[in-house]
Order: C-alpha cells, then sequence, then structure tokens
C-alpha cells in the first residue's frame, strides 16, 4: 500500500472542530498543514505559515499567491514580501495586480543647479480609500543600508549630523505625498492650516496632533499607521544618493518650494513663493516620494540627540534620552536651501503649533 503523503503521521496533530490551533501548536504536516493555517482568523498563523509554504515548490508559491488576496493587509504584506525578489513570469504578473506601479521622471541637477540627468523610473504603491474620494496612496521602499549623517566636506553641515554611521532599514511604506488637508480632514474633521487648500499639506499640526491621525488611521483601516523614524525618514529622502539633496549638489526653486533667495552650493537665487505649494507639484526621488525637501517640516517620531552618538542602526526609533523635544526633518518653504538638505535635523517642542510643520506617515510591511 503507497502512502499518502498528504495524510497526518502518528505524531502530527491534526486540527479539530471550529477553534483555531494557537500559534505554537502542532498541527497537519506537509502542504495539508499550510493550507490549514492559511484559513486561520489568526493574522499571526497565516504569517508564520507563509514561509514554510516556500519548502513546497510550485504548490506553495500557488498557496502565496493566493494570499495576496487575503482581507488582511498585514497577510498581504507579508506575501508580497516574500515573492517581491522572484522572477517567476507568473509571480510578477501576479504582483503587478496587487500592487499598482506608478512611473515618474528622476532627475539630478549639477552644483549650479543646471539639470545633469534625467530618466524614467518606476515604484509600487497600494491606495487607502479614506472615504468620499479621498485616498492615501503608500509606496513601497525597499530595505536597504545607508550612511546617515553628513560628511565633514559637506557645506552647511551642523555638528548634529555626526558621527555619519551605517544604518539599515527595514522594508516599509511611506506615504507618496505629505499628509493633505483632504486627508486630515476625513479622519480629523477638522482643518489648523494656514495656507488653506485641499492638495495643500496639512500644516500648523503639533506632534501629539500627528500622532493622533495615525491612530485614527490605524484604527480605520487595521494597519499600524506611525509616524517615520528619523532613520527611515532620511534612507526615504536620499533613495540611494549620497549627495546633500537626492537630486545632486544643490536644489532650486523649480524643483523645490524653499526660500529662493537663499541658493545652496552655486546655484543662482530663485523664487521664493512665500506659501505652502500642492503635493505633487514638484519632481520626486528614486523611490517616488515627493516634497521631500521643503514645502513643509516632517515630524518624525524620534526624541532628539544633540548627535549620533549611541543612536540606533537598525531604522528604529530613537526614543530614549532626557530631551523633551521631537525631531523635524526636509526644510520648509519658509527656510534656506541648506535647512533643505537630506542630513539637515531640528527639534520643536511638541506641543509647538507652526505654519511650516506637516508630517507623512509609515506603515510596516509585514507588521498588522
Amino acid at each position: 500500500m503507497t502512502e499518502n503523503p498528504n495524510q497526518p503521521r502518528e505524531y502530527d496533530a491534526v486540527k479539530g472542530g471550529q477553534n483555531p490551533p494557537p500559534l505554537d501548536a502542532a498541527v497537519l504536516g506537509g502542504i495539508s498543514g499550510v493550507k490549514s493555517r492559511l484559513a486561520s482568523p489568526i493574522v499571526e498563523v497565516k504569517i508564520a505559515a507563509l514561509s514554510e509554504a516556500l519548502k513546497y515548490g510550485d504548490a506553495g508559491l500557488d498557496l502565496i499567491i493566493g494570499v495576496l488576496q487575503d482581507e488582511s493587509m498585514a497577510v498581504k504584506l507579508a506575501a508580497y514580501s516574500l515573492l517581491k525578489d522572484r522572477d517567476e513570469p507568473k509571480i510578477k504578473q501576479q504582483l503587478q495586480n496587487y500592487l499598482p506601479i506608478f512611473e515618474f521622471d528622476v532627475i539630478t541637477v549639477d552644483a549650479e543647479g543646471k539639470e545633469n540627468s534625467r530618466h524614467t523610473s518606476s515604484a509600487r504603491f497600494f491606495p487607502e480609500d479614506l472615504g468620499n474620494g479621498v485616498v492615501l496612496e503608500m509606496v513601497y521602499i525597499p530595505g536597504g543600508t545607508f550612511m546617515m549623517g553628513s560628511p565633514a566636506t559637506e557645506e552647511g553641515r551642523d555638528s548634529c549630523e555626526s558621527p555619519q554611521h551605517q544604518v539599515t532599514v527595514p522594508a516599509f511604506f511611506a506615504g507618496k505625498y505629505l499628509i493633505t488637508q483632504a486627508q486630515w480632514q476625513a479622519e480629523m474633521e477638522n482643518n489648523p492650516s494656514c495656507f488653506k487648500g485641499e492638495k495643500r499639506p496639512v500644516e500648523c499640526v503639533l506632534w501629539q496632533d500627528a500622532v493622533e491621525f495615525c491612530g485614527k488611521l490605524s484604527q480605520k483601516t487595521g494597519k499600524k499607521y506611525r509616524l517615520l523614524s528619523e532613520a527611515e525618514w532620511e534612507y526615504a529622502c536620499r533613495a540611494g544618493t549620497t549627495t546633500p539633496f537626492h537630486f545632486g549638489e544643490t536644489i532650486t526653486s523649480q524643483l523645490v518650494n524653499y526660500y529662493g533667495d537663499n541658493p545652496y552650493a552655486k546655484a543662482p537665487k530663485g523664487l521664493y513663493r512665500g506659501q505652502t505649494t500642492d503635493v505633487g507639484s514638484f519632481p520626486p526621488n528614486a523611490f517616488g516620494l515627493y516634497d521631500m525637501h521643503g514645502n513643509v517640516w516632517e515630524w518624525c517620531s524620534d526624541r532628539w540627540n544633540s548627535n549620533y552618538k549611541g543612536a540606533p542602526t537598525d531604522g528604529s526609533s530613537w526614543e530614549t534620552g532626557t530631551s523633551e523635544y521631537l525631531v523635524l526633518r526636509g526644510g520648509s518653504w519658509i527656510y534656506d536651501a541648506a535647512n533643505c538638505r537630506s542630513a539637515y535635523r531640528v527639534w520643536m517642542a511638541a506641543d509647538y503649533r507652526w505654519w511650516s510643520t506637516g508630517f507623512r506617515v509609515a506603515v510596516a510591511s509585514v507588521s498588522p
């Protein structure tokens, strides 16, 4: 008699009744066991089963592809994380259906602000429906390692940007744009902004307000939305570059909304708009993120530390220390070009409301 490999062996525990097994319990073995756990209502059980599915070749891959349609975004993102680097045509097609792609031009300039390269790139994202036609687009940021901070030779650098240190950032999703006034109103039902406009970034936002917005968004969607850590922010801003700006050696007022009367490097003076601009008005970086330089400052989750001695190297938020201040990144419409550099950092009290301060949100790639 031929043994059926899908039947439980004498030492396998078989799921029975309607109650799901505990996370660490023994379950039906083989591919049938994976299927059983993927049918569980418990998110952690499903995510644990996904990695085991890879052991079963094409049959396991088919199960993981099927999970891209799961109702839990955490489970879908876990499946996506396992599939994203595979080259099989059927997988690439399924990922295209799961996470749509948008295309954009990536621009770099020289020290005089003259364009020296332009190429088309693309990024994956998922849309978050906030209701009443308001959508939040979250862009996939691949994990990687970078040097955080500025080198000693960088013009305009401050001691708080040192020591330069290597940081490894796990994959995550970041807001394609700064949180807009329309998105803010969809969750908070008010608008503190000085410069009104649905597509303009929300500003005059307290740090606590931004955290509250993330909490409301998390409750609505079932995902864990949050502010970016400072390391995530700089990694996402640089998008693989090591220059002062992701645009290159400088910026211009055609690329960034900043105080154009005070340029950087050899760039000429430019336009000073004196107010915020609609998100998406200027070219993005190589990750597909807009307004990482200028427009409004962005709250991060970290407490302020005056240098990077003892800073985390895993991309996590640095929340230890005695400072009551929180970190801001990116510069703004009212600040000089040097203050918009990728490495530039500044602090502000959590309860200070300012017409130059907003934020964008993040969500982890696999966590609920």
